[in-house]
């Protein structure tokens, strides 16, 4: 049979690992920070789907369709 060298060493790096990310959850969801982020992200969703946005977009890239009108008219 074959021993796993190190299995102790592994476990406690897997339990620390497991109880950082935890940690890090339980902070996130007491602060607010999945509530703030769903209401930026729709927030950014509603902006980019706004007759603005679209303005924006064609004003920093004139040449975006450029190519598919060469092509569609050769």
């Amino acid at each position: 049979m074959v021993r796993m060298k190190f299995l102790d060493w592994y476990a406690k790096i897997a339990i620390g690992s497991a109880l950082v990310g935890a940690s890090m959850e339980f902070f996130m969801i007491n602060t607010g920070f999945y509530d703030k982020v769903t209401e930026l992200e729709s927030e950014k969703r509603a902006w980019e789907s706004s007759p603005e946005a679209a303005a924006v977009r064609e004003a920093l890239n004139p040449w975006r369709n450029h190519d598919a009108e060469v092509r569609k008219n050769p």
